[in-house]
């Protein structure tokens, strides 16, 4: 028997089941499973050889980028790796995440070639301390605003002379939401250095830990799929002019 794992992220749970569940279960001898965490779902396949081919076909083809790796590796281990592998660097501005981010990258061992600086701005005044985000501007929107993703995410980078830079900022609660901006409300922004600016809005309405994990994971889902797209951009760049 051989075994196969595929760690996804981006897609819930339900939407995994229902891409690969009917047609993976079709083959015959094949056992499937799943396993889901905040951000991320975890699908173990067993069974003989060539069966395992057959399903491995199914799984890429349905599943495709949000596949982040089909062993062990964790999110943020995949993104340094990838750092590290174009020679490029990275940096965080976050609010409602507190740093966790920061911790994640950290923790994996070589993260000192690609991670520059982690902004903790949880405070409306710490934004403006740190990266002189103009009160204006959060008077304005509101902290949790795209504005305001938008300008942290541009000034991290620009502070942190770094090729990315991520931001957070939303509401964690179980306080603070309001009918325009309820708890659970996040908006994600990611600044580089070769494109436009990408700023996302999501709704996480759980706990606060679990938010945290949440936001956590997908800012750096957003980093992973930005940087492959920027090389393959520049892959075919080369392709053409050669």
């Amino acid at each position: 028997m051989e075994k196969r794992i595929y760690k996804i992220a981006g897609i819930g749970e339900s939407v995994v089941e229902e891409a690969i569940g009917e047609k993976v279960l079709a083959i015959p001898g094949i056992e499937l499973g799943y396993c889901a965490r905040p951000g991320e779902v975890e699908v173990r396949i067993l069974g003989e050889a060539q069966a395992i081919e057959q399903a491995d076909g199914i799984v890429r083809s349905a599943l495709g980028p949000s596949i982040f790796s089909t062993s062990e590796e964790t999110l943020e281990e995949v993104v340094v790796k990838l750092l590290t592998n174009y020679n490029q660097t990275f940096a965080s501005a976050e609010s409602c995440t507190g740093g966790l981010i920061a911790n994640r990258i950290t923790n994996v061992p070589g993260a000192s070639r690609v991670f520059v600086a982690g902004y903790v701005c949880y405070a409306n005044q710490a934004k403006t301390d740190m990266l002189n985000i103009d009160p204006k501007l959060i008077e304005t929107h509101g902290a949790v605003s795209e504005p305001v993703a938008r300008a942290l995410a541009e000034d991290a980078r620009a502070c942190a002379r770094s090729d990315y830079a991520l931001s957070t900022t939303g509401i964690a609660g179980p306080t603070g939401g309001s009918p325009e901006k309820p708890v659970g409300t996040v908006y994600i922004a990611l600044a580089s250095a070769d494109s436009d600016m990408i700023v996302k809005k999501f709704f996480f309405p759980t706990d606060r830990e679990t938010f945290k994990q949440l936001a956590a994971q997908t800012a750096l889902d957003l980093l992973r799929r930005k940087i492959l797209k920027s090389a393959a951009r520049h892959s075919e760049r080369s392709r053409v002019a050669s």
